[in-house]
Order: C-alpha cells, then structure tokens, then sequence
C-alpha cells in the first residue's frame, strides 16, 4: 500500500523521454547552466571535435535548454566532460551557438568542481575551444570564497577604428582578442547609460556595431578559424564605485546582455590598455558589470602569440550556486526544442 498522501507531488517521466540533469549557478549575476548528466555520447578527441559533433548532431539540446521555456534569451550554459591532458573540457552554450572562451563559466565552475569533490582543489585545468585555462581557488571553510583563473593569450587586434554604423553614426572601436574577439567602445561617446535604464538601446547599438563590423571586415584567429569571428560589442564607461576602475557592459552572441563584467571582456580589455601604455604588468583593475558586480584583471607578462604582441591574463570573481533541475523533453511536446522571444 502506497505512503503517499493526497496533494504529495510525484511523477516520473516515461521512459522514451529525454532527461536531462543540470546545477544552475551564476558568477555576478549571469546564469551559468551546467549540464551534468544524461547527454548521449559526444564523439570527439579535442574540445573543438567535440563542440563540433554537439553541435551537428545535439543542437536542439542547446535550444531546448537555453531557449524558453526551460531557459530566457540571455540563458548561457556549458558542456563538461573528461580530458586526456586537463581535469575537464568544456564547451559553452548560448542564444545563438558556442563560444569560445567564458570566464564567467571558468570561475562558476571552479567552485562547482572543487565543492562536489570532483578535484582535490585548489587548483583546476579546463581545455576550453581557445585553448587551456588553470584556475585557482581561494578556499574559507571549505568553500570556494573567490576563483582565479589564467586566461588564454590575449591581445589588441585592430587600434583607433572608426565605422559608420545603420542607425547609429560614426562609431569609434578597437577590437580585442580576450579568449574571443571583441569591439570595445565608449559608451559616452554615444550617449549611453551602462545601467538597466538603457538595457533596450545597449542591446540594439550592441547589435548594430557587431553586425557593422563582421560586415565590414573579417576577423582571423592567429591559428583557429573556428575561432574567427567577432563575439560581442563591449561597451565602456566611469565606474560608479570610487575604487573601481571602469564599468563595462557586454552585448554577445544575438543581443545578449552579460550581467557580469565578462572574463574574456575583462582579458581583452587588459590587453587593449597594456597595448596602449595604460596599464602596467601585475598592475589589478577592477570592472564593473551592468548590474555593479565587479572581475579583478591584471596582465601577469607579455608574450608573443603568432603575430600579435599579447598578455596573459589573470582574472578573479565570485560565483554562487542556484539549484538542481532535472529537465524533461517529451518527443511529442511540439516545443521541445524551445523557441525564443526577443
């Protein structure tokens, strides 16, 4: 005879359906959801193989489980497995397809590793598609307090543009390489308000200068094509906290708004304002976010990187843990693969 009791909440999917397992996390408030169970095999030896396979043959499951309605336009997750030579390897997810690099997911996951016993801790590797990243934690009673990673090399592509953008005018850039290509510009410039007050503008400007950009002229990696493109538009101005120094918001992917300050946005712009003489080996800045949650960068050492005269960055921040979700996708339900509002 059955224990449960009228109005208990119990139900179990059939058997033909998918289950998917995620824990939900988020680093200055961008979500971060990590797919930790029930993927079909993933073919593939290097990170890039097997983004490449997820994406040919799984790509309903990164709709489905960023798109709505398990997720929002701005959902971001990653995929996490095994590695020949690192502790794991991940690719990311997004509204529009994978990325190359996140830093915000580098350091949600270093805290996700370390506190589920996955490593000994403190230190991780990932192999990401831009290359390998070691992490470090700073470690309070057993939990990850702060996470602190080395970014990929990084570095100022193009100096001092100018475009002239649809709907917007004459717009003043540098690119930089963080991880993934990014067009910095001045937000007062502009005439834009790094704050919710002008969520709406940054997304449109954001998307115009991008597509401005790829349309004007082709971005090349040093080595990857696959790594050949321009991510986001990142957006710069004052720091409202008196000891930050900038705040910077950036619109990736299709208008996606990181509600942190973006490691790989933080690693191109160290490398833009080295390149510049604006700041200093082992010198740390801290950037604000959109929301006011703040990374810490510093450029470690110079380095060469095919080319280009890089850096290696350091980043730092804190990330917190939201839940657990087991989702269900019903091979009947006619929106299993999610749709998206903008």
């Amino acid at each position: 005879m059955s224990n449960l009791k009228r109005g208990d909440w119990i139900w179990g999917a059939p058997a033909d359906w998918t289950a998917i397992t995620t824990i939900d996390m988020h680093t200055g408030g961008e979500p971060l959801r990590v797919i930790t169970g029930g993927l079909p095999k993933i073919e593939g030896t290097t990170v890039l193989e097997k983004r490449r396979y997820f994406q040919e043959h799984y790509d309903f499951l990164r709709t489905g489980l960023m798109f709505e309605p398990r997720g929002h336009a701005d959902m971001y997750g990653a995929v996490i497995g095994t590695s020949q030579d690192a502790d794991f390897d991940v690719f990311f997810l997004h509204n529009e397809g994978y990325s190359t690099m996140c830093g915000h997911a580098i350091i949600a996951l270093t805290k996700l590793a370390i506190e589920s016993n996955r490593v000994p801790g403190p230190s991780v590797s990932f192999n990401v598609p831009a290359g390998r990243i070691e992490a470090n934690a700073t470690m309070e009673g057993g939990q990850v307090v702060r996470a602190h990673f080395r970014n990929v090399p990084s570095f100022l592509y193009q100096r001092d543009q100018t475009l002239q953008v649809a709907g917007v005018g004459e717009v003043k850039f540098d690119i930089a390489y963080g991880g993934a290509f990014y067009a910095v510009v001045d937000a007062v410039s502009l005439g834009l308000h790094l704050d919710a007050s002008d969520y709406a503008r940054l997304i449109q400007t954001g998307r115009n200068i991008k597509n401005a950009i790829m349309k004007d002229r082709s971005i090349e990696h040093p080595f990857e094509p696959d790594l050949s493109f321009l991510y986001g538009t990142i957006f710069v101005g004052r720091a409202q906290g008196t000891t930050h120094h900038s705040r910077n918001v950036c619109v990736f992917a299709d208008g996606e708004v990181d509600r942190s300050a973006t490691g790989s946005g933080v690693s191109a712009r160290a490398a833009l304002h080295y390149a510049k003489g604006e700041l200093g080996l082992n010198e740390k800045i801290t950037i604000e976010s959109i929301i006011g949650s703040t990374m810490t960068v510093q450029a470690l050492s110079e380095t060469a990187f095919g080319p280009h005269r890089a850096i290696i960055p350091e980043i730092s921040g804190t990330a917190h843990i939201t839940g657990r979700n087991e989702f269900w996708f019903d091979p009947d339900d006619p929106l299993a693969a999610g749709f998206i509002l903008r």
